[in-house]
């Protein structure tokens, strides 16, 4: 049974610096893309980062680019993001992903495995 397990999220001002983690079980976590995705009330799920397994390249949305930073341990089957700079924009439920694609794919439903996500609040 694979289990994505996010955890990090909490509330901090703007301008502060949060990390999330993933774990994740069940699954054969190297041969994954990983990415980040975020929702905030009313909106739909949005693409934040991701990090193919080895050999990809890395990519990130406008929004967070030069402030959040993915990285993975693939030790320790577990994926992390790095906020820093933090906006109120940025207040969401963020959620970790698995693709066992390595096809650098942005889209959400595109995507196998989800965590329960992990609430972000920034306040101004």
């Amino acid at each position: 049974q694979v289990q994505l397990v996010e955890s990090g999220g909490g509330l901090v001002q703007a301008g502060g610096s949060l990390r999330l983690s993933c774990a994740a079980s069940g699954l054969a976590f190297s041969l994954y893309t990983m990415g980040w995705f975020r929702q905030a009330p009313g909106k739909e799920r949005e693409f934040v980062a991701i990090m193919p397994r080895i050999g990809g390249i890395t990519y990130y949305a406008d929004s967070v680019k030069g402030r959040f930073t993915i990285s993975r341990d693939n030790a320790k089957n577990t994926v992390y993001l790095q906020m820093n700079s933090l906006k109120p924009e940025d207040t969401a439920v963020y959620y970790c992903a698995a693709d066992s694609t390595n096809w650098g794919r942005t889209t959400p439903n595109q995507y196998d495995y989800w965590g329960q996500g992990t609430q972000v609040t920034v306040s101004s």
